[in-house]
C-alpha cells in the first residue's frame, strides 16, 4: 500500500470538480480517531446518496407515562406533579421515575411535550383544568380549559414547547390542576383506563 503525503489537493486550472475514487468500489476513510475535519464557512455539503450515522440523533430523549390502575388521585384545584412512572424509553437515563424529572446532561434546545387525561368525580363536575411545564421549579408554560358554562366529566389536554437546557442542572417537570364543583374524586387517569393518555416526554433538537 502506498502513502501520499501533501498539504493541499486542488483541481487542475480550468476545472472545478475534484473526484476522489473512480472505477473500483471502495470505502474511503477521512482522518483517524482524534482528527478534526473542518468544513469552512461558505462551504456546502451535498448528499445524493445514503447518509449513515451523520448528524444528530435527537438524544438525550425519553418518554414516560402514568402507569398502574385507578389513576393518580389529586387534591381539588391544586397544582400537582404528574407521576409519569413508567418509561417507554430513556436513551441517557436522564429521566427519574421517582422524582418525575428530566435532567439531561447534554446542553441544547429540547422539544418537550406532555398530555394529561383528567376525570372529575361525577358527571357535570369539571369546571376547569390546567397543564403546566416547570423548569427548575418555575412555570414556563401554562394552559387552561374552562367549562364553567357547560360542565363535563372527562377532558384530555396536551402541551408542547421548546426549552433551552444547560446540560447539567436544568430539569423539567409536568404538572396539572383540576378544579371541580364537588371538590372530591378527581384524578389524572392512568394507563389501565386510557392507554398512555397521561404521558411526558422530551428530546434534543438543536445544540
Amino acid at each position: 500500500m502506498s502513502k501520499l503525503e501533501t498539504n493541499t489537493i486542488d483541481t487542475i486550472s480550468g476545472t472545478n470538480t475534484l473526484q476522489v475514487g473512480d472505477g473500483n468500489v471502495a470505502t474511503i476513510n477521512l482522518g483517524k480517531s482524534g482528527d478534526t475535519i473542518n468544513i469552512p464557512s461558505g462551504a456546502t455539503i451535498t448528499n445524493s446518496g445514503t447518509a449513515n450515522n451523520f448528524g444528530s440523533d435527537n438524544t438525550p430523549a425519553f418518554e414516560a407515562y402514568l402507569g398502574g390502575s385507578g389513576g393518580q388521585s389529586v387534591s381539588d384545584n391544586t397544582v400537582t406533579l404528574v407521576q409519569a412512572n413508567t418509561e417507554v424509553y430513556d436513551t441517557d437515563s436522564a429521566y427519574d421515575t421517582s422524582t418525575y424529572r428530566f435532567t439531561p446532561q447534554t446542553a441544547g434546545k429540547y422539544f418537550v411535550y406532555g398530555s394529561i387525561q383528567y376525570e372529575a368525580g361525577s358527571n357535570d363536575d369539571l369546571i376547569e383544568d390546567y397543564l403546566y411545564f416547570k423548569l427548575n421549579g418555575s412555570n414556563i408554560l401554562e394552559t387552561q380549559t374552562d367549562f364553567s358554562d357547560t360542565r363535563i366529566r372527562l377532558h384530555h389536554v396536551t402541551g408542547s414547547m421548546v426549552v433551552d437546557m444547560n446540560g447539567s442542572s436544568d430539569y423539567v417537570e409536568l404538572y396539572g390542576r383540576i378544579n371541580t364543583s364537588s371538590g372530591s374524586g378527581q384524578i389524572f387517569e392512568s394507563n389501565t383506563q386510557y392507554k398512555r393518555a397521561t404521558h411526558f416526554g422530551a428530546y434534543r433538537i438543536l445544540t
